[in-house]
């Protein structure tokens, strides 16, 4: 939604889709799982009263929205796309099928994951974790709005917080740090796939990411290890 405060930017699906033409022209194959939480937060209308499980399908359907919303920011682009949703809406997307999916990812076309794994109680984040799994990935790349890495505190509230440049999976569990849910990152420890965290708007993020380039944070076996501490800045010398 970009700087907007519901619905969809634009220049946002500008941005991303430009990025993302770089990336294939780089050789890499590209598949993207999208959320809703622009257009319906199912935890936030279960809060409300709305039973779960139907403000959770609601929610897959506002996926399938920004589906489709990619796919033409992306076919504008000159890409070739193929949207792929969890629950059957065949007038608008295909059916997730997994070897579908590699086989289109092999021709060069860009997959869009849609309504998460189809299953309420299950985040995007799980969804983006499992999908990649299944189609064999070699990282699970998140994009943030706003946010630059996984920091050892809330920035917004602790001055001294430090970003961690590598964090170990089993410490961002053990320390409940806000990467992902947890169901969705012991997928990616259980089956070492690398989680790299970084903000959408930092120049060319994507590309710099899926090209290996160190930003953000990367979430790994290794051990954890803290960016340098910020500096605060310079006093000056009051003029008389």
């Amino acid at each position: 939604m970009g700087d907007q405060p519901f619905g969809i930017s634009a220049d946002t699906l500008s941005l991303i889709a430009g990025q993302i033409h770089n990336v294939l022209d780089m050789g890499i194959e590209v598949a993207v799982v999208v959320g809703g939480g622009n257009m319906f937060r199912g935890s936030d209308a279960s809060a409300a009263g709305m039973d779960r499980a139907t403000a959770d399908y609601a929610g897959m359907l506002a996926t399938v929205i920004n589906a489709l919303a990619l796919q033409d920011a992306l076919e504008k682009a000159g890409l070739t796309v193929r949207t792929q949703s969890a629950i059957t809406i065949q007038a608008v997307s295909e059916p997730y099928i997994r070897r579908r999916a590699m086989r289109h990812l092999e021709k060069g076309r860009v997959v869009i994951f849609a309504a998460g794994t189809g299953n309420p109680y299950m985040t995007t984040d799980t969804a983006a974790a499992l999908r990649a799994i299944e189609i064999d990935a070699q990282v699970l790349l998140m994009a943030k709005n706003k946010v630059d890495g996984v920091y050892d505190a809330d920035p917004r509230e602790v001055p001294t917080a430090r970003r961690f440049e590598v964090l170990n999976y089993i410490e961002a569990i053990r320390r409940r740090l806000e990467v992902m849910d947890s169901t969705a990152l012991s997928l990616c420890m259980e089956n070492s796939l690398p989680i790299v965290v970084f903000d959408l708007r930092a120049s060319s993020s994507i590309e710099r990411a899926a090209s290996g380039e160190k930003i953000g944070t990367r979430v790994t076996e290794e051990e954890s290890v803290l960016a340098p501490a910020r500096q605060p800045p310079l006093a000056r010398e009051a003029r008389p």
